[in-house]
């Protein structure tokens, strides 16, 4: 180093690092099955990182060539911000594939980030699908009928489909479930991180054995991770030894970064992509990408 800092101080360290992992995401051999792996984004307790997560794994695999479409099911349309697609309350939405049975094809948008990063929005109205989809026919198969046909009927093919539900489980949660075939959960590395991990792998169970037997905990993430605590530490040994195969290697830090970019309607992919924030998502994306075909053909239907 020549501006001031010597070779072995920590941001010295930490710059070095940085530069390393550029290098290896930049030399990554990336490589799509031909399969669209359906991932439902799940976590019931609240702030773990679930949208954040949710988008920038999708701008992430769609930065290396991946074709990603992101279903909004939450009804504060947070993934549809990040992704710079507009959701005002007279936008065709994932309400009305579900409530008034339109094509996936008609409410899906294209993110200004990348043509192969898809959206299909949430809007406000998404608020009361939850009642309103107590009276409808198949009402847990809706998403997963339009979905399929969806896929079915794309011209280009579709990579994985990346689902951000509610962090409650309703009928819209129970329809992302339904739909997919491999749960994502993000877990934040601070106390009571494993809190509401057994009441969502209950729920995953009795969606198993009611509705979609091919659902499995395929991949876990570990976000807001801050290195300088024992605690964050400690909680990545206790989940990685809970759930030796389905973690990831890759920790997602504690970010300013990744903060800010959902205010700017970018991911922290587009908004800061030298960032440590964005290149750990890089790093998980592939990660995911690259998880052995056994894996992938385990979900398949």
């Amino acid at each position: 180093m020549t501006d001031g800092f010597g070779d072995d101080t920590p941001l010295a360290r930490e710059l070095a690092d940085l530069s390393a992992r550029r290098r290896r995401l930049e030399q990554s051999d990336v490589s799509f099955a031909g399969r669209t792996r359906v991932m439902t984004v799940s976590n019931q307790k609240g702030g773990v990182g679930k949208t954040t997560t949710t988008v920038n794994i999708a701008a992430a695999i769609a930065a290396v060539g991946g074709r990603v479409l992101v279903i909004d099911l939450d009804p504060q349309g947070n993934a549809s911000t990040a992704l710079g697609i507009p959701h005002s309350a007279d936008t065709a939405s994932i309400y009305d594939v579900l409530i008034d049975d339109f094509p996936l094809a008609d409410v899906v948008q294209v993110s200004p980030e990348s043509p192969n990063l898809l959206c299909a929005p949430s809007t406000i109205h998404l608020a009361g699908a939850e009642i309103e989809l107590v009276s409808q026919v198949a009402r847990e198969h809706r998403l997963r009928t339009a979905l399929t046909t969806f896929i079915e009927s794309s011209e280009q093919p579709i990579d994985f489909v990346i689902i951000d539900c509610p962090p409650s489980l309703g009928l819209l949660t129970i329809n992302a479930f339904t739909a997919a075939t491999e749960v994502f959960i993000p877990i934040q590395c601070e106390y009571y991180a494993l809190e509401g991990l057994s009441q969502l792998l209950g729920s995953v169970q009795m969606i198993q054995k009611h509705l979609n037997p091919a659902l499995h905990v395929s991949t876990i993430l570990l976000t807001m991770y801050d290195g300088r605590t024992r605690l964050a530490q400690q909680v990545a040994d206790e989940v990685r030894s809970h759930f030796t195969d389905q973690v990831l290697d890759t920790v997602i830090p504690r970010s300013v970064r990744v903060s800010e970019a959902p205010s700017f309607g970018q991911t922290v992919v587009a908004y800061d992509p030298q960032s440590a924030g964005a290149i750990a998502y890089r790093e998980a994306a592939i990660e995911i990408v690259q998880r052995s075909a056994s894996e992938t053909k385990e979900g398949t239907r």
